[in-house]
């Protein structure tokens, strides 16, 4: 049997995300020792293996829950067929190096490149196409979406700009108390600067809505990738930080 810690050493996840995956129902400890520490076995960390796996191939957190806890579930055959998923990532970015690669000749005068060879292998309108179907299927009929909408359409590039630096800032701010609890004064006073930025810049984000990002952070493993960026476990904290915030208001 190995200890939370353990785990973390051996998988690379932290020990804060493994809590998180045991209060989502996700990855339940096998057991609890007397003293109280979570106890994993070996087949604990092959369920965290599919959770990797699925993790690189963009599956979300909710998304992979489901997977996992279907009893008909053949361990073998999702292999298998993760495999294949991999195999067809790595064709396609191998595809983006070689562009990349012939970019670069094309700078150097070794290689005269068309226009439409400097996208080869991005594929961006299907996978745009795809997330603003999803989003508007999920959020399209709410009135924060339409207010949203209605706002950044009328955005510049810098205005844009700015506010993706105010975002910035804010975040890099909050990562740096990471090793504080959700509930001190300094990290509540800068979530609510987040509250208020979402209101000022894209919709009245009431304490429902507020809610509702948190938990969309760590479900949607698109927001969890973005934000993540800023530390290993940052996803977590903020959602943990937003979740107090809206207890307490």
């Amino acid at each position: 049997m190995y200890r939370v810690k353990e785990v973390s050493e051996l998988t690379g996840i932290s020990v804060r995300m493994l809590h998180h995956y045991d209060k989502i129902g996700l990855l339940r400890p096998t057991a609890i020792s007397e003293s109280g520490y979570r106890l994993y076995n070996d087949n604990d960390l092959k369920l965290i293996q599919q959770i990797l796996i699925y993790r690189e191939l963009d599956f979300s957190l909710k998304e992979i829950k489901e997977i996992l806890s279907n009893e008909n579930l053949d361990l073998k055959e999702t292999l298998r067929t993760q495999k294949q998923l991999i195999i067809d990532k790595r064709n396609r970015l191998n595809k983006i190096v070689e562009t990349i690669e012939n970019t670069i000749k094309d700078m150097e005068g070794e290689f005269n490149m068309n226009k439409k060879g400097l996208f080869e292998g991005f594929d961006i309108e299907k996978h745009n196409k795809l997330y603003e179907e999803e989003v508007e299927n999920k959020y399209g009929k709410s009135d924060a979406y339409k207010e949203s909408k209605g706002k950044t359409s009328k955005y510049s590039k810098e205005d844009w700009n700015n506010i993706i630096g105010e975002i910035d800032d804010l975040y890099k701010n909050l990562a740096e108390l990471m090793d504080r609890e959700v509930s001190d004064e300094e990290v509540q006073s800068l979530v609510h600067q987040w509250r208020m930025l979402i209101s000022k810049n894209f919709y009245q984000c009431s304490i429902e809505i507020f809610k509702g990002l948190a938990d969309m952070y760590i479900y949607d493993e698109r927001f969890t990738k973005n934000i993540d960026k800023y530390g290993e476990g940052f996803t977590n904290f903020l959602s943990e930080a937003m979740n107090y915030y809206c207890n307490k208001n």
